[in-house]
This record gives structure tokens, C-alpha cells and sequence, in this order.
């Protein structure tokens, strides 16, 4: 191998080190699994600990609020796995619809699912709804 074909090597490679590290450190920190209730249910002791989102549905019955405080203990299930789930924070308005669907984001404890930030998705807000009797039709042109 010759003088600059060596010079060019090494220096590739202290690139895509130094690029890999850097990927490495400021996507570290940022990056979250994304499972659903049952999938972190099947093997809880791999999850705990790690920041994650958990996407499930709220078993109404179980939202029980703490007296004077925005401090929330609920279970959240999918496939018949159920999780406890624990939030501080106003919770969206659809938290208290029957079944709601929710995404938290937070981490896994021995107690439950310690839930940093919530949100509740909104099937109805997408549905198409039907045309209304004697409305004209148009297309598109």
C-alpha cells in the first residue's frame, strides 16, 4: 500500500469514528423505544429503567385521582395486558373518555409506568363523516 493510499485509510477512519461519536452522544441521549402495553408486558424486566413511550388504553374504571392534586394512578391495557400507570400533570380531556387511547412518555419502575408527559389520541376527530342530505356535491377540479 502506498504513503497516500495509507494517509487517506487513516483518515477515513478517524472520520467515521469521530462521526459515529458524536451520532452516538447527541442521539444518545434523545432516542426512546416506542411499545405498546402488551409488548413491554411480556418482558417488563428488559424495559425498566429506559425511556420509552407506551401507547395503550385506559381502563376507565381504574383512574383514581389523588384529593387536591393534578396526581393520577390509572392502569392502561392492550391484549389483555394491563399496566399501572402514574402521571402528575393535567391530563388531556379525552384521559377520561371511556377506553381512551394514550401515549406516555416516561419510564418503567418496579411500581408501574411513571408517566412524564401524556396525550390522548382522538379517533373521532379523523372520522369522515357522512354528507348531509341535499348538499350539493362538487369535485375537485
Amino acid at each position: 500500500m502506498s504513503h497516500k493510499a495509507a494517509k487517506v485509510t487513516v483518515t477515513g477512519v478517524v472520520l467515521a469514528t469521530a462521526l459515529g461519536v458524536m451520532l452516538y452522544t447527541t442521539l444518545g441521549e434523545s432516542m426512546q423505544y416506542y411499545k405498546y402495553v402488551d409488548e413491554v408486558m411480556a418482558a417488563p424486566q428488559t424495559w425498566q429503567g429506559k425511556k420509552m413511550q407506551v401507547h395503550g388504553y385506559v381502563v376507565t374504571e381504574s383512574i383514581e385521582r389523588k384529593r387536591d392534586a393534578l396526581e393520577y394512578k390509572f392502569d392502561v391495557q392492550r391484549n389483555g395486558q394491563v399496566l399501572t400507570a402514574y402521571f402528575t400533570g393535567a391530563a388531556p380531556d379525552a384521559f377520561f373518555q371511556p377506553g381512551a387511547e394514550v401515549v406516555m412518555t416516561g419510564h418503567l419502575t418496579d411500581r408501574g409506568f411513571v408517566a412524564t408527559d401524556m396525550s390522548a389520541k382522538c379517533p373521532s376527530k379523523y372520522e369522515v363523516k357522512p354528507p348531509t342530505p341535499g348538499a350539493a356535491a362538487t369535485s375537485p377540479e
